[in-house]
């Protein structure tokens, strides 16, 4: 099964070529078939230049250049839409995420022949670095809301390492999210439409170079919108959309 890796990429010079490093080194030494796939969002710096040099060096790397909108969502929606393997893990440009948890996401996925595998930061062997106090009390509640509103034991709903295959990413859509709230999107869509999951613990480290894209002050109003359209699918659609076994 060919693993593919998104990575949505806006104004990352200053950690995608280590990011691009650590990745490709770590699937080549698990022996996995795989593609990353970096989707440049229209930066203003040097990524492209980077990517392009990187390119040569990665045989399994390639990149495309989401022209616009822009944004999160519209640039992971984009990865969506191009990537080539089996299944299909987000991963961020900024090194939080650890390659090492891919690997036991895929494993598990193979093991387990589930839909999805989905991290979580805040259960038994999860773990944080340097994560902003004010970002973990935002993330607790925004989860313990999501965790009553759908009635699910998943304590993690806003993390975007998640891991999927293309069957069920063909039947989340259509997909609406244009920034990160498709992290919550996504697997909520799991949820609700019937597709099996698993769950693991996953690490997550700040940042080291450059910013935060997440606004929190501009993306209430979009997490409540996607929260809200989910809502009304869960309660209201009569499984018009639930997997067909």
């Amino acid at each position: 099964m060919t693993l593919s890796i998104v990575i949505p990429a806006y104004n990352e010079e200053g950690c995608i070529a280590e990011t691009l490093r650590h990745l490709y080194d770590t699937l080549r030494e698990a022996g996995i078939e795989h593609e990353i796939l970096v989707v440049n969002d229209n930066s203003k710096d040097a990524t492209e230049a980077i990517l392009a040099e990187a390119c040569k060096e990665y045989p399994t790397l390639r990149y495309v250049t989401n022209s616009g909108p822009n944004g999160f969502g519209y640039a992971v929606r984009k990865g969506l839409s191009e990537y080539r393997g089996d299944c299909v893990a987000i991963f961020m440009a900024d090194m939080s995420d650890d390659p090492a948890d891919l690997i036991a996401f895929y494993s598990l996925m193979i093991q387990e022949n589930c839909d999805a595998v989905f991290g979580t930061r805040w259960s038994a062997g999860g773990r944080t670095f340097d994560y902003p106090k004010h970002k973990l009390w935002l993330n607790r509640l925004a989860n313990h809301i999501i965790r009553i509103m759908f009635r699910t034991r998943y304590n993690d709903t806003t993390n975007a390492f998640k891991l999927y295959k293309r069957s069920a990413i063909d039947g989340l859509q259509p997909l609406l999210s244009p920034h990160f709230n498709l992290t919550v999107e996504l697997p909520l869509k799991i949820i609700i439409r019937g597709y099996s999951y698993r769950i693991l613990p996953n690490s997550w480290t700040n940042r080291k170079a450059g910013e935060s894209k997440l606004k929190i002050r501009e993306m209430g109003t979009r997490y409540f919108f996607i929260l809200l359209y989910c809502l009304i699918e869960k309660f209201f659609s009569r499984g018009d959309f639930k997997k067909k076994w």
